[in-house]
This record gives C-alpha cells, structure tokens and sequence, in this order.
C-alpha cells in the first residue's frame, strides 16, 4: 500500500516531485508510526465490516481502528468480538466485490475508471481497540491464522500501572500469533490530565513505553476525554489547541515522550469530533487566494460548509506542536489529513540541503529558496523527521499546493 495510491498514476505524476513510497504491514516500525496518517476508526459491531474495511482503502485509508471499547456499548462487546472474528475471516477468504471477473479496482468497473485507475487497493494496517489485557491473548487465539491481517492492538486509559498488564498481554499474544504485534497506547486517563499527578504519570508513561519500545509503535492522544474531566466540549469553530486545559496537556506530553534524541515517540493528533453543517459563530479560517491561484473555489467553500476548516486549521497547529497524523472517526477527514502530510517542494528542498554530507561540521546557509536561514546542527532533527514525512505522503511539485492535493484526492 502507499498513500494516494488510490489517485490514478498519471494524476500522481503530475502532483508529486518524488511520490509516496509503498510499504506493508511488516515494513519497519519507524516506517509505519510516521506512515499511519489518518487513522479511521470504526465501532467492531458494525454489520459487513469487511466490506467497509475494502470500500475505505479503495478511498486511501491506510489505517484503521476497529474498536470495542468507548464507541460501543458494554452490552454489545461480546457480540463485537465475534463480529470481528467473522469479518476476519470474510477479509481473508472473500474476494472484494467485482474483483471474480477481473478488470475491477476499488469495487469499480474498469470502465468507469479510464485507463488508469490507480492502484487496486490493499489492506489497511488495522488494529484493534481493546478494553481489557484478557481481550488481546483472547482475540489473537480465536483468530486463528487470520491474525496475520491484524497489526496490533490499541490501548485505552493507558498509564504505567495499567499500562504493564496490557503490554505484558501482548507480549503472550506475539507468542500465539508467531508475528509481531505493536502496541498504540491512547493517553487520556484522568492521572495525565490533574496537574498535581501529571509529571507523575509521564514519567511512569515514558519508563513502561521503554521497557516495551520495540513493540510500541505510536502514542495516541484522547483528548474527548480530557475535555470530558471538566465538562468541555469545543465547537467546530476551536481547534484543541484552543482550550487552554488540552493544549498545555499535549505541550507536556510532546515535552516528556515526543523528544527528538532517541527516547521519544511518534505522537499523533487528536480526533477531529464534527462531520456535519452546524451554525457557525465565526468567520471562516480558510484564506480565499489559495483556492482562487487552484481555481477551487467550490472546493473552499464545500470545505467550509462542512466545517473542514477548523480540522484544516488542526492539522497545521499539530505538526507545529510535534504531532503527526490523527485519529479520524469520519471518512471525509482522510485526504485533508493526508493532503496535509505531504512535504513541500520547499521543505524537501531545506532538508535536502541540511543534511548534506559536507554539512556535518554544522553552519548557517541561506535557503535554496532565499526566504529563511537553515542552521545546521539546530534544524538536522526536524530535516530527518520531514524527509521520513516526504517518504511516507510523498513530496510536493514546485507548482502544487494542498489544494491541488485535495482535489486529487477526493476525486480519486
């Protein structure tokens, strides 16, 4: 699978300077933590899961969370973890729809795709969202061999104390299964966010995730339930970084597990909750030049509409404050959040130039665009971490925006 492998090759061509390179469940753990993106939750009850699970990485999801924790009721966790065993084995043994005769990609006719219709798609790395240790050993064993379509497990809650029983659970279940299975803890847990027990709490976060970093393959934040603590809901006109209580949270989180030496880890964005038109207070974020030079204005005003805007807005505030990809619960938030993700031309271009080899002794150069100083040693980690990024989404043609991007990938 790759990103925006779902667009046609032409189209690809046309947007990209180097594209997206392809990878696959067992791809390195540093390749999948930055590869994640937008990461499309879906309740483990949901009917023809399977189904679901194809229809999306026809769309471009590459990652998916099928849960059984918050997003069902407690009544219903039996009957999703046999949902999940069946749709397992529906996944491994149907073929997508369309596909018997040949000539399909994606569930789409042939003909109506042109000649190129892009790259069939794949299975996306997907994940289950657990309650309970007793859960990981339990599902990974009634699996049976269709546990090779499974990447891992997500962790809720997730602390030290907690923490420990879930990773020593999967640990047995890498055991069952004979492949490994990478742990995303969410951190969310009330402990995290009190002030008086937050260093704390860190600091025991940050020892469990060492002790287990090679099975740890990113950490979630869950800031619904932040805002849960202190009754707060924002609106779809404030980002998270709007409510003062959440932001400070991420800024130590990011501080304590997201450092750059080594110790730290893939930190990815937290859910963007809306999906329909609402009343709107505020004026809209999205500036108007970007998509008249894209002649896309239907495109801005659509994004508006449906209050894109404010998730636009998000997605730059988290790879500002050291986050990469986010937890998605609604399908239409997949390509912004890709879209997004992509690496500039000029960003590649700064990189590029940093890490040189004749660079190593350190120094200031004037960027290849002439706009800002790249200070070597200062500037190395952010160039290794955005020429990751630019293997992962690709880097940008000169010529091409996120509007462009965006465009593609909601036609493909």
């Amino acid at each position: 699978m790759r990103h925006f492998g779902h667009i046609p090759s032409t189209v690809r061509s046309g947007l990209f300077h180097r594209e997206p390179v392809e990878f696959t469940a067992d791809s390195p753990a540093g390749t999948l933590a930055v590869a994640l993106g937008a990461t499309l939750y879906s309740p483990a009850t949901r009917p023809r899961l399977a189904d679901a699970i194809r229809k999306q990485a026809a769309r471009g999801v590459v990652s998916m969370v099928l849960c059984l924790e918050d997003s069902i009721g407690d009544e219903d966790v039996q009957a999703g973890e046999a949902n999940l065993v069946q749709e397992f084995r529906r996944l491994a043994t149907e073929a997508p729809a369309g596909t018997e005769d040949g000539g399909t990609a994606g569930g789409r006719p042939a003909e109506d795709q042109g000649e190129d219709p892009g790259e069939g798609p794949g299975i996306p790395l997907l994940f289950i969202r657990v309650r309970d240790p007793r859960q990981i050993t339990d599902l990974t064993t009634r699996l049976g061999d269709t546990v090779r379509l499974l990447s891992g497990f997500v962790l809720p809650k997730f602390t030290e104390a907690r923490g420990a029983a879930f990773l020593e659970a999967l640990a047995r279940a890498e055991h069952i299964a004979g492949r490994r299975l990478y742990a995303m803890p969410v951190l969310e847990s009330p402990e995290l966010l009190h002030l008086e027990t937050r260093a704390e709490t860190l600091a025991g976060i940050a020892a469990i995730t060492d002790k287990y970093r090679d099975r740890v393959l990113a950490l979630r934040l869950g800031v619904t339930d932040f805002c849960s603590a202190y009754g707060l809901r924002r609106s779809p006109d404030m980002t998270a970084y709007d409510v003062k209580v959440v932001a400070h949270v991420i800024a130590d989180v990011v501080n304590v597990l997201g450092r750059a030496d080594g110790t730290g880890f893939t930190i990815t964005g937290p859910v963007w909750e809306y999906f329909r038109p609402g009343e709107r207070m505020f004026k809209p974020q999205l500036r108007r030049s970007p998509f008249l030079e894209g002649r896309a204005e239907d495109l801005r005003t659509a994004l508006i509409e449906h209050d894109m805007d404010g998730l636009l807005r998000e997605i730059e505030l988290d790879r500002a404050n050291g986050l990469l990809g986010k937890t998605c619960i609604h399908p239409t938030h997949v390509v912004p959040v890709h879209a997004l993700s992509v690496v500039s031309h000029e960003e590649w271009s700064d990189a590029q130039d940093i890490l040189r080899p004749e660079r190593d002794g350190g120094g200031v150069l004037r960027s290849a665009y002439t706009n800002k100083m790249n200070e070597v040693k200062p500037h190395r980690a952010w160039a290794e971490r955005t020429l990751l990024r630019a293997d992962a989404f690709g880097v940008a043609r000169e010529d091409v925006g996120f509007v462009e991007l965006l465009t593609a990938g909601l036609a493909g």
